[in-house]
């Protein structure tokens, strides 16, 4: 079997979760068969016969071995849930109209309120941290519909948007009208970190929320520390908290 540079590349990280891994090694494994196959050295592979030899099906059949074992993605944009449900895990409460239901998260971090009526109901990943803490008013902002809404209504004042997509293309006709941002995805490098950092918009990405409900009071750790790409690389933990009040 052929061997790879990336097999001896003593500079190279490991896979960032154990799907990422499962994917690379499939793929690196149809490379090196299709290397063999060819009987040419790896340059002439590379700029020649990889783009004869390796197809689009064959990295279908990764996914769908992937799929067919039962895996499901989390999502960073709800469109990809609704146009691949058989591929993503559900949204759930897109379009729900009761006001007690609120976005969990399994790993949210949750606490008892203080004398202030402040409690502890996620953490997030600070894109740039902020002389002081933020704070607002909780609104989901998951769907078309809602920025749609916000559009013609406008967006009201000290409104703490709490979105799905870490992409910027989503709220980006109302992005600049919002205190603040909690996103469910993404890292600070995704677009809509990007964006919310230009316009001096505090945010928090890759957020671990429990129990906000549509228009209650949250508070921002946005003097906290932006995490850094080493600490994403070897997975040490940088968030800032989010509190609730009421």
């Amino acid at each position: 079997m052929a061997k790879l540079y990336i097999d001896s590349d003593k500079y190279g990280d490991q896979a960032g979760s154990p799907i990422v891994e499962a994917f690379h090694s499939a793929i690196k494994d149809i490379v090196r068969s299709k290397l063999d196959e060819s009987g040419v050295d790896w340059n002439s592979f590379v700029f020649d016969k990889s783009y004869d030899l390796i197809s689009a099906e064959d990295m279908q059949r990764v996914e769908k071995k992937l799929l067919d074992a039962g895996h499901r993605y989390d999502f960073s944009a709800v469109i990809s849930a609704q146009e691949r449900p058989d591929a993503y895990k559900p949204v759930e409460g897109i379009d729900s109209e009761d006001k007690d239901w609120t976005l969990e998260h399994p790993d949210a971090p949750s606490g008892d309120a203080d004398e202030n009526g402040r409690a502890l109901c996620g953490v997030g990943d600070n894109v740039v941290p902020y002389p002081g803490m933020t704070s607002g008013i909780a609104r989901y902002v998951r769907s078309t519909d809602h920025v749609m809404k916000y559009l013609s209504e406008g967006v009201p004042d000290g409104t703490i948007a709490i979105i799905d997509d870490s992409g910027g293309t989503l709220t980006a006709p109302i992005l600049e009208q919002f205190s603040g941002v909690i996103c469910m995805g993404g890292t600070v490098r995704s677009h809509l970190g990007i964006l919310s950092r230009e316009y001096g918009i505090p945010c928090f990405m890759n957020a671990k929320i429990t129990g906000i409900k549509e228009g209650q009071k949250v508070e921002m750790e946005t003097n906290a520390a932006a995490k850094t790409a080493e600490a994403y690389q070897s997975g040490v933990e940088m968030t800032a908290n989010i509190w609730k009040f009421g």
